[in-house]
């Protein structure tokens, strides 16, 4: 049973009312094991800075915070706090490191005590329940009466503890996510998934897409889902690096075309091949390194050959500006 953390900066215990090891972040949500009175057995699990810890020299801990005076546990990486662990606090390894971060990451968990006060119930599943209109409608019971068949949306989910928004895999912050509420699952690309909720906002603050134009479109989705965006036309901004021509490490541009080497789109950091026509080449070449540049792009693919990176047709250019 998972259990969220109600009270900001809650205790956790070494034993039962023994000594405190850890302070907990409200909404941090942990499994729970067994009771013991008002007491209750719970495991923590998080990612913490891979420097931030060292071999331990205790048998029942792989890893010890070397970080002082203390280091924090985080619910993903770079993700929601969970709880600050003092310099000297015991680990074990809970999986693999983090690949998304260069393994700069280090799973972990560590078992311990919080008292029942300070922990809420929550489901372990958060999902939609919709009903099957094609089969509810026409199915009944034995007994003559209309049977309730239902399926989970697994496209609906919602957080189940305050979530930080980013407005790109490892990315800035856009803000946050209250608990409960309602998203729509979008993609996934590895440890990451795109979500979409709904709100109202002012229309005077919105920018209206063009005509046959998407926006908002991530390269990590592209490179998770390269055919559901070929002949796609997006708006994205870029950070120009370089003009170049194509050669036999570049098979998804053909031979000797121009192609702007970029990185984005932004907050994204990684690369962008943009194919460039000849009669655009001018504008091109009068761009500095590193200038920014929102452009118009029809998508060749998703996810290159060699490299995994976005390859696109130039359909404008917009402009550039220095960031």
């Amino acid at each position: 049973m998972r259990y969220r953390v109600s009270a900001d900066n809650a205790w956790f215990y070494q034993d039962v009312a023994g000594r405190r090891i850890a302070r907990l972040a409200a909404g941090s949500i942990v499994t729970a094991g067994a009771t013991r009175n008002d007491w209750m057995q719970v495991t923590l699990e998080g990612w913490i800075f891979g420097t931030s810890v060292g071999p331990s020299d205790r048998p029942d801990f792989d890893l010890l915070v070397t970080h002082s005076p203390n280091e924090n546990l985080r619910a993903a990486p770079a993700g929601p706090l969970i709880a600050e662990l003092a310099q000297g606090f015991g680990l074990k390894r809970a999986g693999a490191d983090s690949a998304g971060k260069g393994g700069r990451w280090v799973h972990v968990r560590r078992d311990g005590w919080v008292q029942r006060s300070a922990l809420v119930p929550v489901p372990d599943i958060v999902a939609t329940r919709t009903v099957d209109t094609s089969t509810a409608a026409n199915t009944a019971a034995p007994d003559g009466r209309s049977s309730d068949t239902t399926r989970v949306d697994s496209s609906r989910a919602q957080p189940m503890r305050v979530t930080t928004l980013y407005r790109a895999p490892d990315g800035p912050e856009a803000g946050t996510i209250s608990v409960d509420t309602p998203v729509r699952v979008l993609s996934r690309n590895g440890e990451w998934t795109r979500v979409q909720y709904e709100g109202w906002v002012k229309g005077e603050d919105l920018q209206v897409a063009p005509a046959g134009v998407m926006l908002g479109v991530t390269a990590a989705e592209l490179r998770a889902e390269p055919q559901r965006y070929v002949g796609q036309v997006l708006r994205w901004r870029l950070e120009f690096i370089a003009l170049q021509k194509a050669d036999e490490m570049r098979p998804d541009i053909p031979s000797g075309a121009s192609y702007a080497l970029a990185r984005g789109p932004l907050p994204e950091r990684g690369f962008v091949y943009v194919v460039v026509p000849d009669n655009r080449l001018a504008a091109f070449r009068a761009l500095t390194p590193l200038v920014e540049m929102q452009i118009t792009v029809r998508v060749r693919n998703g996810r290159s050959r060699y490299l995994g990176n976005p390859v696109v047709d130039l359909v404008s250019l917009e402009g550039g500006s220095t960031p």
